[in-house]
């Protein structure tokens, strides 16, 4: 099977990364059938430039990102659902919000939520009346 993933380059404690295609048999940092671009983790925020025609390419004929590759490949906005990081920010915060909203019960479970309780009760009130008789 085909994968898109980083090949490790740089020197000891520099690790920069390029983007390929390569077979999954094949080492990391081994043979590989194209080069779609490269990674550098040590900018802020962390720089990747890539071919994205060549990447939509290879993702439609099945090759399949590995994990690092396909967060690299969602910043780059090449992925599905993918949107920069500085965007993604705030809609984060929206949806940590709505929750909050949502907990307050409705009315129809509120009414639902009712009789369950009062059965509870008395079930105890039956079975002390019962051990009394």
């Amino acid at each position: 099977m085909l994968r898109i993933r980083l090949r490790r380059v740089g020197k000891r404690g520099q690790a920069y990364y390029r983007v390929v295609v390569a077979d999954q048999r094949f080492p990391r940092d081994g043979r590989f059938l194209e080069s779609l671009g490269a990674y550098d983790p040590h900018k802020d925020p962390p720089e990747s430039t890539l071919n994205a025609e060549r990447a939509r390419e290879w993702l439609a004929k099945g090759a399949q990102p590995s994990e690092a590759a396909e967060k690299v490949l969602r910043r780059a906005g090449i992925l599905n659902g993918s949107a920069p990081v500085a965007e993604a920010a705030p809609a984060v915060e929206a949806e940590a919000e709505a929750p909050a909203e949502d907990e307050a019960p409705t009315e129809d479970e509120a009414a639902s939520e009712a009789p369950a309780e009062s059965e509870n009760e008395s079930e105890p009130a039956l079975a002390a009346e019962s051990a009394e008789g």
